[in-house]
């Protein structure tokens, strides 16, 4: 069997060499980000790339597009279905990912507030007792998007002190009480989390309807010197809204995992403002990698013995 990883062949933590150690049976080729063909494969890993409609007429004996995390808002689900061609993920809750992202989300936090971009000039001017922080105890988190990732994010926030509030496309008090927030809203009342909150988390994929959802009119709404942490997807915030926002000094600062393209532009200017970014690894720790991997690679397995997918969506 063919499988084309369809990213450089380090990408994602090395997990290309994993599944070659798993499945040694398999031919495993490295293709880069956006492939031209699938000519050749029974099964394509698109990891960051697109799989459209025109990529798939390529496709000669394509049986499944098994992703490697959750993502598929880069698939035509409708072409892949036309053509009778499986897609199945490995779910963020069931592989570690969530977890992962959930950590580094903690450490954003802290590391916007207590200001540890300003540690080291500090330390070489030889200067003690600065910058002096704000404390994320009796702050309000604003957490956009309640799934899998959302709601870990909140597990690790319930010893911190602070108040929670969160949206999720169809809200459940039963939800909210589990987790402790103070409430749990619809996408409609989006406007109010953002005035309350103090550091607002987006964990949400990137369609149609939140497609650079964090515009000039959404920054206008989020309290004055908040934070904004982006853990979901790039296409989320607009980038010149945020610059301006960062800027003009009405939000305090942000943290981005994923970027508007990937990867950005490292001389973008936007990069000298208060803005931490981590290159799209929240979901990568030995723990997820791992989880990631023998999920796609028991699919892989599955679809060679002729058994049912697991976590298939087409």
């Amino acid at each position: 069997m063919n499988v084309l990883f369809a990213a450089p062949e380090n990408a994602w933590g090395g997990i290309l060499h994993r599944f070659r150690t798993a499945l040694p049976d398999v031919t495993f080729t490295a293709g880069g980000l956006n492939p031209k063909s699938l000519a050749g494969y029974e099964v394509v890993i698109p990891t960051m790339s697109r799989i459209d409609a025109g990529l798939l007429q390529t496709a000669d004996r394509l049986q499944l597009i098994q992703q490697i995390g959750a993502g598929l808002e880069g698939v035509d689900l409708e072409a892949a279905k036309a053509k009778g061609i499986a897609v199945a993920n490995v779910p963020t809750d069931v592989s570690g990912n969530a977890d992962s992202v959930a950590e580094m989300v903690i450490y954003f936090m802290l590391a916007l507030m207590r200001r540890t971009a300003e540690h080291p000039e500090q330390r070489q001017r030889k200067q003690l007792g600065v910058p002096v922080g704000r404390s994320l105890m009796g702050a309000t988190v604003g957490i956009v998007g309640f799934g899998a990732i959302g709601q870990a994010v909140s597990r690790r926030l319930s010893g911190f002190g602070v108040r929670q509030v969160a949206i999720k496309r169809e809200p459940d008090s039963a939800l909210a009480s589990e987790f402790g927030l103070d409430w749990l809203g619809s996408p409609d009342e989006l406007s109010v989390l953002l005035e309350e909150s103090d550091l607002v988390v987006l964990t949400l994929p990137d369609t149609g309807q939140t497609h650079q959802l964090f515009n000039a009119d959404r920054f206008r709404q989020m309290k004055p010197g908040s934070y904004l942490i982006n853990v979901g997807r790039g296409g989320l915030v607009e980038r010149e809204a945020l610059q301006a926002a960062l800027t003009g000094g009405h939000l305090a600062g942000a943290a981005l995992d994923v970027f508007w393209q990937e990867p950005p532009d490292p001389d973008d200017p936007i990069f000298t403002l208060n803005l931490l970014t981590s290159p799209h690894v929240a979901g990568l720790s030995d723990r997820s990698v791992e989880g990631i991997m023998q999920g796609a690679a028991d699919n892989i397995q599955r679809l060679m013995a002729g058994e049912a997918l697991q976590h298939r969506r087409v």
